[in-house]
């Protein structure tokens, strides 16, 4: 279980990119949910102009959401499938 928390925080501040190599912004916090430890959605942290323009889901507080079940990859970046969201 300890694995899995250092693994998770691992992924905050990796760019994130489709598999086109557009750039969304950085991984700014993570929504899980409580009771499975499911990730549900990554929060978008300096979005850029492009994630700005497309009607991504938000938070509460109006920062960008990303369905965790879009990501297809993750190493030095988290690669997603940009169709999975828009």
């Amino acid at each position: 279980m300890a694995d899995d928390k250092r693994k998770s925080r691992e992924l905050l501040g990796k760019t994130i990119v489709s598999k086109n190599g557009r750039k969304f912004g950085e991984v700014g916090d993570i929504i899980f949910e409580t009771k499975s430890g499911e990730l549900i959605h990554m929060v978008i942290a300096n979005p850029t102009p492009y994630t700005e323009k497309l009607e991504l889901e938000k938070d509460r507080n109006g920062r960008f959401l990303i369905p965790f079940s879009a990501v297809i990859a993750v190493g030095d970046f988290m690669v997603i499938a940009e169709e999975d969201i828009i």
